[in-house]
């Protein structure tokens, strides 16, 4: 029987007047966010309704359409994880299996499978900045930050997002392939999709790009940002793409296309149960996160190049696709705007994505000071004067962390006094002493060494 996606429930405006509503809100959240450019497509299964806004490029003046591709961030990772899964159907791989048994870059950490690579369960540390990856090859880095010392807590029991993760992915296509990474996923993935491949570092583009921006929220000026991302790390985040090509990957995603089978899309969406991303989302499978709507379960990814903010979300059980792109860093914001207008005018209540814990009862929590590691970032919590612990990332401004009963935190806003996403504290099962913390989906190891 073939298999099909049921329509999402009609709502009530018609597709020609709620275009124009939600352009008319669009370009309003982009002038209120500072936002030079940005792009929203809503697939309802029978519908499809593309709208953009902008510009692409403010030191250009170059208008943003419907084609411009935008730097995706870690919207790449999905991609990356497409192509690995595609691999264990043609038998080429087993997810389950040691990603070790395929590079040699990984024998330090012989139990790390394939599918933690994917879902952040392997333990892995997020890995060097770009500019320290620039400097070495792909084998020295994952040689570096994939070690036993380093595993920040046993492989498959729990969650921490990490770059190194799809170094190592991308990596494994190339192996498997004998293909870069860039040509696979352009010949498997974006040509059959219809997408015009676009990657960071390409000196000649074959198609309208656009730059991400950094704006000064005093004056309101918007400059361009130089995209900064070394090559080792392009499986990671190096693609560029429009929100109608992530609309058409998302349709392949739910199994409304041919170019995942069924039984891939579905394994892409089925998430593990150790998985447990905090605040980033309500789990994670191989490749996408996982945000529950009451007893509905969406998926999908977000991703932040330099300024920019893009984000992709579908129901498998509606068939609706969304995605959207956004050119500067306060489209996160508009983002979040966005999908509250989407409930307001379809009644479609997209996940943003991202938001404080709240837990309850606060707690004091004063075994939670000392030093945590990830790799070679550094999270600092410290008591503060009024006995409210803060948090500190590799010596940046100490932000308060408000901490609830059942261990999670969310951060204080100086300037403001609103909550942001925070994490949560793991206390050791044996000790009951606090021994990690995850802030945004990093977890990091207690040393207490400075």
């Amino acid at each position: 029987m073939p298999y099909t996606i049921p329509a999402a429930p009609p709502v009530s405006r018609t597709p020609s007047l709620l275009r124009r509503e939600l352009r008319d809100r669009l370009d309003a959240l982009a002038r209120t966010h500072r936002v030079p450019g940005a792009q929203l497509v809503l697939d309802t299964g029978t519908d499809v309704i593309s709208i953009h806004t902008g510009t692409a490029d403010v030191s250009t003046g170059t208008l943003l359409t419907g084609e411009t591709a935008v730097p995706l961030g870690s919207l790449t990772k999905p991609f990356t994880a497409a192509l690995v899964m595609l691999l264990a159907d043609d038998g080429d791989v087993d997810l389950d299996e040691p990603a070790a048994e395929h590079l040699q870059e990984l024998r330090s950490v012989p139990e790390v499978t394939i599918r933690q690579l994917l879902s952040h369960t392997g333990g892995l540390p997020t890995g060097p900045d770009s500019d320290t990856a620039a400097a070495t090859t792909a084998a020295r880095y994952l040689t570096s930050v994939c070690t036993a010392h380093d595993l920040l807590f046993p492989p498959g029991t729990d969650f921490s997002y990490s770059n190194a993760g799809y170094v190592a992915a991308g990596r494994l296509v190339e192996t498997v392939t004998g293909m870069p990474w860039a040509e696979a996923v352009r010949s498997l993935l974006l040509e059959p999709l219809g997408v015009v491949p676009a990657f960071i570092g390409d000196t000649a583009p074959a198609r309208p790009v656009a730059a991400g921006h950094a704006v000064n929220t005093a004056t309101g000026q918007a400059l361009a940002a130089r995209q900064n991302l070394a090559p080792l790390e392009a499986p990671a985040g190096a693609l560029l793409a429009s929100a109608a090509d992530l609309a058409a990957f998302g349709n392949a995603l739910i199994g409304r296309s041919d170019l995942l089978p069924p039984a891939v899309a579905k394994d892409m969406r089925r998430p593990e149960p150790a998985a447990r991303p905090g605040t980033l989302a309500d789990g994670w499978s191989p490749g996408l996160a996982q945000y529950q709507r009451g007893d509905r379960a969406w998926y999908g990814h977000d991703g932040n190049a330099q300024g920019t903010s893009c984000h992709l979300r579908i129901d498998p059980e509606s068939g609706v696709v969304v995605a959207f792109t956004g050119n500067a860093g306060g489209a996160t914001a508009l983002w979040r705007d966005l999908t509250g207008e989407l409930a307001r005018l379809t009644g479609i209540r997209v996940p943003a994505g991202g938001h404080p814990v709240d837990g309850g009862r606060r707690a004091a929590l004063p075994d939670c000071v000392g030093t945590y590691r990830n790799g070679t970032t550094a999270y600092r919590v410290t008591a503060g004067p009024d006995g409210e612990p803060a948090l500190s990332v590799d010596g940046d401004l100490a932000l308060p962390l408000v901490c609830y009963a059942d261990l999670s935190c969310d951060l204080r806003d100086p300037a403001t006094g609103s909550l942001e996403p925070g994490g949560r504290f793991h206390r050791d099962p044996v000790t009951g002493s606090i021994d990690r913390i995850q802030i945004s989906g990093r977890t990091a190891r207690r040393t207490d060494d400075g």
